[in-house]
């Protein structure tokens, strides 16, 4: 039996993900401004075959926390187009917000980054979350939660049919006679609860067809969404069971509405070193920059208890179980599993949570790494993973050039693209829309 391909996107963020990156000497956080350092990243993963390159988005600052880390980076629509002329393979996925974009033009700007990519872009619909950012959007407050996703579906539906509305295949481009054959482009003629939007699109068709749909939603509303229209959905997983529970549930979502079931990403942080030690070292450099008390105020608004006085070194003390928690119970529960999975010091957790907030967290040699990563592959807790290097570009670099070349010499990595665009990188086959229900065939 051929062993599953794994599938492989670089999370870019900032200096890393770690929340200290920005302070490490060896670190970047000067070139974050810099078109050129993002283009050297995207290329950096494109050399590693990776599938592509995410950018996340954020609609507000808060200066206070700006103290803290940054907290900005480039327009990722703007960064990726950028990133698209420095790179000639790799996927290009970025962050749009149904609750503050409007239809026509997100289908417009994805539109234009698939042409001039030459059909490498991906789209991640988010509804956002803080009040700070809707009211740099002319509102006082978020939309309530029902909302937003009710809107976010439509929105979804809206981009489609316009993405559709002026098909490629009209460009007859005849000079000695028409340029487009207008029987074949048609208004979409929208009017719904959030949006009107006429139509057609004023750009046609990308070379996929459509940029490839991505979602996040870990809600019931979230994972509705993503079963009913995603093509691909990043996930959030500490450990393989929770990782399981999530896929199964989001593919049995899928198969009720009929589709096939979509790839998986959990979220993944790697330390790599060529023995244990060295990659609990590297951790451990970065989880010494760590503002202490900074970081003990956040363990505390996830255990619902103060942590000021807790020792460093020593195993935090006996925590209620989740049922007993009267808090936010989603980040509670990353807390203990950590806990219940790695026995941390107090010190040890908070560089855990300071890395990835609890998403999964593999530290060791390549060999070891690619072994977990298998495991959950194989063991049904993910399709792939959405990378987030604690610290860029290193952490990056240690993977590609560590940990890619294990996962192909055991055959399950990719050691040559196979595909031009992002939907082929992901599904490797022809016309795999047609697959999913209501899609239009393209190719890969």
């Amino acid at each position: 039996m051929t062993p599953k391909e794994i599938h492989l996107n670089l999370f870019a963020f900032g200096a890393g993900h770690h929340a200290a990156a920005w302070r490490a000497v060896e670190g970047s956080v000067e070139k974050l401004g810099l078109i050129s350092w993002w283009e050297e990243l995207a290329r950096t993963a494109e050399r590693g075959k990776l599938d592509a390159v995410f950018l996340a988005d954020g609609q507000a600052i808060n200066p206070v926390g700006l103290e803290n880390g940054p907290g900005w980076f480039l327009e990722p629509v703007t960064a990726l187009t950028a990133m698209a002329r420095a790179t000639d393979n790799i996927g290009l996925i970025s962050t749009i917000s149904s609750t503050f974009w409007q239809p026509f033009h997100a289908a417009r700007m994805m539109a234009s980054l698939d042409h001039i990519s030459g059909g490498r872009a991906g789209i991640n619909v988010v509804t956002s979350m803080t009040d700070a950012e809707a009211r740099n959007h002319g509102m006082d407050a978020l939309p309530g939660h029902d909302v937003r996703y009710a809107r976010a579906a439509e929105f979804i539906e809206t981009i489609t049919a316009l993405w559709d509305s002026w098909p490629a295949e009209s460009l007859v481009m005849d000079r000695a006679g028409k340029f487009a054959d207008a029987s074949l482009i048609e208004s979409i003629d929208h009017d719904g609860e959030f949006f009107q939007v006429a139509g057609p699109l004023n750009i046609p068709s990308p070379p996929q067809g459509r940029p490839v749909l991505f979602q996040a939603g870990s809600s019931p509303q979230g994972r509705e969404i993503a079963a009913k229209y995603a093509e691909a959905i990043y996930s959030v997983a500490w450990d393989l069971e929770q990782a399981q529970d999530y896929r199964s549930d989001i593919h049995a979502r899928a198969t009720a509405q009929g589709r096939e079931p979509m790839p998986v990403l959990p979220g993944l942080v790697t330390f790599v070193g060529t023995t244990v030690e060295e990659a609990r070292a590297k951790q451990q450099a970065l989880n010494a920059l760590l503002p202490v008390k900074d970081s003990l105020n956040q363990l505390g608004f996830f255990v619902g208890q103060d942590c000021s006085t807790w020792d460093l070194d020593a195993p935090p003390p006996p925590l209620p179980p989740l049922e007993e928690f009267s808090g936010p119970k989603g980040r509670y529960e990353t807390v203990l599993r950590i806990i219940e999975s790695k026995s941390p010091t107090v010190r040890e957790l908070l560089g855990y949570l300071a890395a990835g907030g609890g998403h999964a967290t593999f530290i060791g040699t390549p060999e070891s790494i690619a072994d977990d990563i298998e495991c959950w592959i194989d063991e049904g807790g993910a399709d792939g993973f959405n990378l987030m290097p604690p610290i860029l570009p290193h952490s990056l670099d240690d993977f590609v050039d560590l940990v890619v070349p294990e996962l192909q010499r055991r055959g399950r990595f990719r050691t040559e693209y196979s595909h031009t665009t992002l939907r082929g990188h992901l599904f490797n086959q022809v016309a795999y829309l047609t697959q999913q229900s209501g899609a239009l065939s393209t190719t890969g």
